[in-house]
């Protein structure tokens, strides 16, 4: 969009000759636009400027647009938000918030915001408070509340204006779960009323400015049906409605993220009420969330996050990736079809190899099976999957690794098998190709000898599922080179991935600080708690899935493999428990088998199996509960992590806590709301958590026996993130 810049003047207001007021935001030093405090102040002159000129007759309309080639307002200032510690002094930000959009409101002639690109937050409140709202059809507009991401509530007004717009059912996905809506949804749900084509932007906006002098206010309303209307526009229908969102929030969080919970307080106490109080209560109870400790963790980790989505992978900012444009994948099971299925749909050539034809075909099947999925969900357009499936393609033969610029390999996860593979794949690749191993718990520098070209090596442990776990873990062997570490770090970052680069070692990070952490479940089965009991106080914890459930999810076989591998690796304090050896050789796969420690039918879980308890040599425990309570269940499962992590540090395989954080949140599953493994034991300091390793030390043995790192830290007074900042 070409627009007029000022350095010094962001937002900039002008009128030209037919009495269009543009106040264009275009801040000089970002490249998105952010609602800091000064911006607001400057705007709120801006606002204040064009309702002197409406009133004196020099202004018809007002419109809002960006300067900006690619986004409107990505929304408040991130910064500013972390460094609030006073509820007072956030209830104080946000009325200014709330003041100057509602002078928006209230000017005196027709207001027009015209996106063009991602429109989040306090851009979307912006919008709310304008007459008219019309939008570019560039596949980056989008609309969104990301603020309950952040465990905060759109508090400049967005909780109140939006449900009035659009309806009270019509609203609550945006408001509750922060997802994104595109231009033609928003479009749908009368969001907006007008969408053009986005090369013709800037002109159809000022010709939609002239026409704006006849419209109604709300021209986007959408006409909802009589049911809709008896749902939302009555007391009886809006408490059916809140008190089912309220069920939903309640089974997809357990509780434990306040903000959509406050946003359907404001809903229920003041929707359909005095706008006025309802913004009031906005700002009270979004002051509170945004000093607390959930809201302060979750932008820990979205820092975290963003940080590594804008890295590099290496700390030499003149080395540059290469390109991907042609990528092999050897290996055609579930984790090489993924991998190939996200990077096709990412616009990268793809080649699949494995040794039989039928192999490849069922591979090429199972991918195209998930790009369809993603077409269902709305994750990709019809045309978009189309053309990643023409992306796709494979065999038995060694076609197009000519031209391959990097291999993942991701066959069957033994030495010799992976070694075979990398080895035939660097006899048929070019020079420059880069070979990556998606090992989860091998030895990079192991699988690298015999090559010719070691520095040319790496690892790229995606997570499964692979289209939806976010984490990568980039592994690092000791001769891999600087720009194969930055090219696969840029390859993680296209693909929508979040890297973290770690270095060779037993299971990284992921996979090493998870086998304590589920040995223990076994320890704990031993000791006469129950499965359902264990995996629940894990949930109320906060983690996703218990330790038991996500053993059955990974694979007994599998997890049983990996726990061998890091016991020889790793030493006595991960001898597997006897519940555990037991379920190994009792047949039970999980659920890809229907039956490990849960029942499975036609894939969905139906409950404890009674019968595991026998085939691990424990006796069914008397009560729902079994003997141990969930305090002790989760102490023990969390001091396994937490001492493993400290171990983790202290080789090296990562350099920050930070670092550890993220992977333990993305790769892990660690509670987002506690900000990360490390953080959480911070809350509790090192000596916190020395003196309960300490105590089970007493009580169980030596495989709670505390790391070195935990003592000197304990001794030092220090907490992780001061010993290892990033």
């Amino acid at each position: 969009m070409d627009s007029p810049k000022a350095a010094s003047a962001n937002p900039e207001f002008e009128i030209d000759p037919r009495g269009i007021g543009w106040i264009t935001f275009d801040d000089p030093c970002r490249k998105v636009n952010v609602l800091t405090e000064a911006v607001m102040r400057r705007l709120a002159r801006a606002i204040g400027a064009a309702r002197s000129a409406a009133v004196e007759g020099h202004l018809r309309v007002v419109v809002f647009r960006s300067g900006k080639g690619d986004s409107f307002l990505a929304g408040a200032d991130l910064d500013a938000i972390a460094a609030l510690e006073d509820p007072g002094e956030a209830e104080r930000a946000i009325r200014l918030g709330q003041a100057v959009f509602g002078e928006v409101e209230r000017l005196p002639v027709p207001t027009v915001c015209a996106v063009h690109g991602v429109c989040l937050g306090g851009g979307l409140e912006l919008a709310l408070a304008c007459r008219h709202r019309i939008a570019s059809d560039s596949p980056r507009t989008r609309f969104a509340f990301p603020e309950v991401l952040l465990g905060i509530l759109p508090a400049w007004g967005g909780t109140t204006r939006l449900p009035r717009l659009l309806g009270l059912q019509a609203s609550l996905d945006l408001l509750l779960t922060g997802e994104q809506v595109d231009v033609h949804k928003a479009q749908e749900i009368g969001l907006i009323s007008k969408v053009f084509p986005a090369p013709r932007f800037d002109e159809r906006v000022a010709e939609f400015a002239v026409e704006a002098l006849g419209l109604p206010a709300r021209a986007s309303a959408p006409k909802r049906g009589l049911l809709t209307r008896l749902l939302d526009d009555t007391p009886v229908g809006r408490r059916a409605v809140l008190a089912l969102a309220r069920r939903r929030v309640w089974a997809r969080t357990d509780g434990h993220y306040p903000a959509p919970l406050r946003i359907l307080d404001i809903l229920r106490e003041h929707l359909g009420s005095d706008p006025d109080d309802s913004l009031d209560a906005e700002a009270r109870l979004a002051g509170v969330l945004l000093v607390g400790t959930v809201s302060k963790n979750l932008v820990h980790v979205f820092r975290l996050r963003e940080a590594a989505r804008k890295g590099s992978g290496v700390s030499d900012a003149s080395v540059k990736p290469g390109p991907v444009s042609n990528l092999a994948v050897l290996g055609a099971g579930v984790m090489g079809v993924g991998i190939a299925q996200l990077a096709a749909s990412r616009g990268v050539r793809v080649r699949m190899r494995d040794i039989r034809d039928e192999a490849v075909l069922v591979g090429l099947q199972h991918a195209r099976a998930l790009l369809e999925k993603a077409v269902e969900k709305g994750k990709l357009s019809r045309r978009e999957a189309d053309e990643a499936a023409e992306l796709l393609s494979g065999g038995a033969d060694w076609v197009a690794f000519d031209a391959a610029d990097l291999v993942v390999e991701a066959v069957v996860e033994r030495l010799e098998d992976k070694r075979a593979a990398l080895r035939e794949a660097e006899a048929r690749v070019p020079d420059s190709c880069i070979l990556a191993t998606n090992t989860s718990s091998l030895s990079l520098d192991a699988l690298a000898e015999g090559l010719r070209h070691p520095e040319r090596v790496c690892g790229m442990h995606f997570f499964n599922p692979v289209h939806r776990m976010p984490l990568v873990e980039i592994v690092r062997g000791r001769q891999t080179s600087d720009r194969v570490v930055a090219t696969a770090y840029a390859f993680v970052t296209r693909l929508d991935k979040v890297p973290v680069v770690v270095r060779d070692g037993p299971g990284f990070v992921v996979n090493r600080i998870l086998a304590p952490y589920l040995n223990e479940a076994g320890w704990l089965l031993g000791d006469g708690a129950t499965v359902e009991g264990v995996d629940r106080a894990a949930r109320e914890f906060g983690m996703p899935i218990g330790p038991l459930r996500l053993l059955d999810e990974v694979g007994i076989d599998v997890a049983t493999r990996a726990g061998a591998a890091l016991r020889q690796a790793l030493g006595a304090r991960l001898d597997p428990s006897p519940a555990l050896v037991a379920l190994s050789v009792s047949g039970r796969l999980g659920r890809k088998g229907g039956r490990g420690l849960y029942r499975y039918a036609r894939g969905k879980e139906k409950g404890v199996d009674t019968s595991v308890y026998a085939d691990m040599g424990t006796a069914v425990p008397p009560r729902r509960g079994g003997r141990l309570p969930a305090e002790e269940i989760r102490r023990r499962l969390l001091v396994q992590m937490i001492n493993e992590a400290a171990r983790v540090l202290a080789d090296g395989v990562v350099d920050s806590a930070q670092a550890l954080d993220l992977t333990a949140v993305m790769g892990a599953g660690f509670p987002l709301f506690r900000g990360g493994l490390l953080r959480f034991a911070d809350t509790l300091h090192p000596r916190g958590v020395l003196d309960r390793t300490l105590d089970l030390q007493e009580r169980l043995g030596p495989r709670f026996t505390p790391a070195p790192l935990l003592q000197e830290l304990a001794q030092d007074n220090m907490t992780f993130h001061e010993a290892f900042p990033a």
